[in-house]
């Protein structure tokens, strides 16, 4: 699967292992990913793409503005509804 900036990716190891996050940038083989609650836009995390699972969902650009609209747009991954 091609990585996007935008895309919603599951953590696969690392204290967040399980939850799910937003790739913010892409610098291969790290990318930059933020959830807006744990790790917010100020305080994005480097994880290697091989501790990354993507989904095929891709959020659109406004939907990645404000750590807020981020929490939004994953509440229904963190719900179960994508497993």
């Amino acid at each position: 699967m091609e990585w996007e900036i935008g895309q919603v990716v599951r953590s696969l190891a690392g204290r967040d292992k399980g939850s799910f996050l937003v790739v913010l940038e892409l610098a291969p083989p790290y990318a930059v990913v933020c959830d807006g609650k744990h790790r917010p836009l100020e305080r994005p995390k480097r994880k290697k793409l091989l501790h990354l699972a993507p989904t095929g969902t891709v959020l659109p650009q406004e939907a990645v503005k404000t750590n807020g609209k981020i929490r939004k747009a994953l509440r229904p991954f963190q719900d179960g509804a994508h497993r």
